[in-house]
């Protein structure tokens, strides 16, 4: 494992690496996750293997820190994750990011286009307010200080025993003000951000999902969005061909 200062208060961000060969590939998980659980068994699998690989945990999630006083917002989480890239010596990565870790990605690439080569984006946020049945709209839907009294312990019980697992690992009060980040986007939104970015972008849909809103307008932009059958929010879980697949560029 390794790790990183992130908020100039000694708090660090910390990363699984396998050693490889090639621009790194940067794996980052989404709301109330952690990269290794997702995304292991997809970087151990024959078309991915032989490729440096960070499996990176966000501030407030899985092994890395988590300061009280740290805003959790969609900008700060991308500066974490640039120290992490920066202390690794690694630009032009290629970014792998699920849902929340997507939007992290779309803005990292904005605020710092020099860590950036190539983005694969598993059902990333891409609007401020996601609809109410997102898990960050209700989370956020809670009082801060509600939330971390009794909200957390009511949303683990409803939310299953998958995702339960991996954010029973979250700070209570990091994964509200992630959740609230979400809601918020940033500015400029992650999807005009996306629609910008003079890079590769792949953008995956879960077929169980439904329809991509904005579908047709990345397209013309240039971003490759792809339906991954069989498939709903988890891609990863639910078709792992199709996820190295996309992410190894044969999809």
């Amino acid at each position: 494992m390794r790790q990183v200062e992130f908020d100039g208060k000694g708090n660090r961000i910390r990363w699984t690496e396998i050693p490889g060969e090639g621009p790194a590939r940067v794996y980052l998980h989404g709301l109330g996750s952690m990269s290794a659980v997702y995304h292991a068994h997809i970087v151990a699998r024959p078309e991915l293997t032989g490729r440096r690989s960070l499996l990176m945990d966000l501030p407030g999630h899985g092994t890395s820190d988590r300061p009280e006083h740290f805003g959790y917002t969609l900008e700060e989480h991308a500066d974490a994750v640039a120290a992490a890239l920066d202390r690794a010596a690694i630009a032009g990565a290629e970014l792998i990011g699920h849902s929340m870790g997507g939007a992290v990605a779309i803005v990292l690439a904005h605020r710092r286009p020099d860590l950036v080569g190539r983005l694969v984006l598993a059902e990333a946020n891409l609007d401020a307010c996601p609809p109410p049945t997102a898990g960050s709209s209700g989370i956020a839907a809670h009082d801060e200080e509600e939330f971390v009294a009794g909200g957390y312990a009511r949303v683990l019980e409803a939310v299953g025993p998958l995702w339960a697992a991996t954010m029973r690992l979250a700070d209570p009060r990091a994964l509200h003000r992630s959740a609230a980040g979400l809601r918020r986007g940033s500015d400029p939104v992650m999807r005009t951000i996306l629609e910008g970015l003079p890079i590769e972008r792949v953008y995956l849909q879960g077929e169980e999902s439904g329809a991509l809103d904005g579908r047709e307008r990345l397209e013309a932009a240039g971003v490759r969005v792809v339906t991954v059958p069989g498939a709903g929010h988890n891609i990863m879980f639910d078709n792992p061909e199709a996820f190295a697949a996309a992410v190894a560029g044969q999809y």
